[in-house]
């Protein structure tokens, strides 16, 4: 019997190609099933993707996904082809929410290359790419830089020429994507529980939520079979067992979705994610972590062109097996504090309080 090779093994590092474009499989159609099994999963309590009535007080024509939700989506899409063969995820940046995405549009997505960097080990090597995913009518609803390590597979393949992007700090106000029929004039607190509004935020401001929450095996694993991530290092325990982790890795973005959830003690009003500035998943998180969590106030910005609403730049810091109110250090010397899973700069739209 001969054996086929019309398997599709993944690309490793030396198969990549600077400023090459690929174009991803499997279009997705959002379906409300998987909006339900995403609150399912984590318990996220924002407003706007709970509340149809809500939603529609904003201006919304009914209730957007959660942003995550289609983040993820969207990500999932480029795993086959970008990180099947990952050694870790290793950061994002430039990440712009740029329009809502609603059940029943279908994302399709697309990545360039634009940066390598073989690692000095030999064994592998560091892929920079930026991906945009469009809706159904050719619009761009989400675009992002990440970076990941990548084994190799031939370890006598020559290096390539490193080539590492320069890449913004944060998304500028200005750039930030605001949906022209987005209003704050009917919102009510009351449906979100929350009583601070854009003016209450600080600068410089931690908040310690005080909720943790497990990663159960079952649940993580289901998480990232919903965004038909397929990396191996998620799902193949028989393979990881012989990693120097023994054990499989839980998909980064589950962290970010806990985190988010956990959050919403002391952001109740938040509205939306306008952007993720920049990420860094700073240790790896296992099944039966209890992950917790803490916001810092990094700026307040006013919006161009609004004055029902504000951006708030954050910075959310997950942390696994310690309460909040036990961490001081985020980091030391540069190095992250063993328990510091994420740590996450991004911004959200956060209503303006009412003039009397």
């Amino acid at each position: 019997m001969s054996i086929s090779n019309k398997i599709n093994a993944g690309r490793f590092f030396e198969d990549f190609t600077l400023n090459e474009v690929i174009h991803h499989a499997t279009p997705r159609t959002i379906t409300a099933g998987d909006c339900a099994l995403y609150i399912a999963l984590y318990g996220s309590r924002n407003s706007l993707h709970c509340s149809e009535p809500f939603a529609q007080s904003l201006g919304y024509k009914t209730t957007p996904v959660d942003d995550l939700l289609a983040f993820h989506i969207a990500f999932g899409k480029t795993v086959p082809d970008i990180s099947v063969n990952a050694v870790a995820n290793l950061g994002y940046a430039e990440v712009r929410f740029m329009q809502p995405v609603f059940v029943s549009d279908t994302l399709s997505t697309s990545s360039q290359v634009i940066g390598l960097r073989h690692n000095s080990s030999g064994k592998n090597g560091v892929v920079y790419v930026r991906s945009t995913s469009i809706n159904q009518r050719g619009e761009p609803v989400l675009s992002w830089v990440r970076w990941v390590m990548v084994h190799k597979n031939d370890l006598n393949r020559t290096a390539p020429m490193t080539v590492v992007p320069t890449l913004a700090g944060f998304v500028a106000p200005e750039n930030l994507s605001i949906p022209s029929y987005l209003s704050a004039k009917n919102f009510d607190s009351k449906a979100t529980g929350g009583q601070y509004f854009w003016e209450d935020y600080q600068a410089g401001e931690r908040i310690n939520h005080a909720a943790g929450m497990t990663i159960n095996p079952a649940d993580h694993t289901l998480a990232t079979r919903l965004y038909q991530n397929n990396a191996r290092l998620h799902f193949d325990d028989h393979m990881m067992k012989n990693s120097k982790f023994g054990q499989r890795l839980v998909y980064g973005g589950v962290a970010i979705s806990m985190c988010r959830a956990l959050s919403f003690e002391g952001l109740e009003n938040a509205l939306t994610i306008l952007a993720i500035n920049a990420g860094t998943h700073a240790n790896p998180s296992f099944a039966n972590d209890t992950i917790y969590c803490a916001t810092e106030v990094l700026e307040a910005w006013e919006l161009p062109n609004c004055k029902e609403i504000g951006a708030l730049r954050l910075r959310m810091i997950g942390i696994k097996n310690s309460s909040p109110n036990d961490l001081v250090d985020i980091k030391t010397n540069e190095k992250y504090h063993e328990n510091v899973v994420l740590d996450l700069d991004y911004t959200v739209a956060m209503p303006r309080r009412k003039k009397a």
